[in-house]
């Protein structure tokens, strides 16, 4: 599979289907995903992070159930456009996905994804503990909307 430098080589590589949204952290791997129209990402689970073996055997599971066409993993990004120093890792971790999985993977720039959940998360006044639990996940519904909502506006663009 060719590498996937853009959202327009995204949509060519996979124009139609359910997409999941990664945010790998080095503890844990937010989990979302979107309806087949590409419309709307939802969160769905955080699994813990062990060995990539297992990881990618529960990644796998996801896209066998729920028919997935490709992935958007959030890319640490510093506040100046630089790759963030987890930018390293996560590029391993994407070329490791699209080795084992077989679909196309896009990064997409995560800067201040889970600080904006976090807040939305507050302002519903959920506690400390719900937060805890549910933010993962959420930061990676937040990285898939925001590829989600440029599918959109390029099909819109035509």
């Amino acid at each position: 599979m060719s590498r996937i430098e853009s959202a327009e080589d995204f949509v060519a590589a996979a124009p139609t289907g359910a997409v999941l949204g990664l945010d790998p952290g080095t503890k844990t791997i937010g989990i979302a995903v979107s309806d087949e129209r590409r419309t709307l990402a939802t969160p769905l689970e955080t699994i813990q992070r062990t060995k990539f073996g297992a990881d990618a055997a529960r990644l796998s599971e996801i896209v066998a159930e729920r028919g997935i066409t490709g992935l958007v993993v959030g890319m640490p990004v510093n506040m100046t456009g630089d790759a963030g120093p987890r930018a390293q890792a996560v590029r391993a971790f994407i070329r490791s996905l699209e080795d084992t999985l077989g679909l196309p993977v896009l990064s997409w720039d995560e800067r201040l994804s889970t600080v904006a959940v976090e807040r939305a998360m507050i302002d519903a006044d959920m506690t400390r503990a719900k937060r805890a639990a549910q933010v993962d996940r959420a930061a990676a519904a937040f990285i898939l909307q925001g590829a989600l909502d440029r599918f959109a506006m390029l099909a819109r663009d035509g």
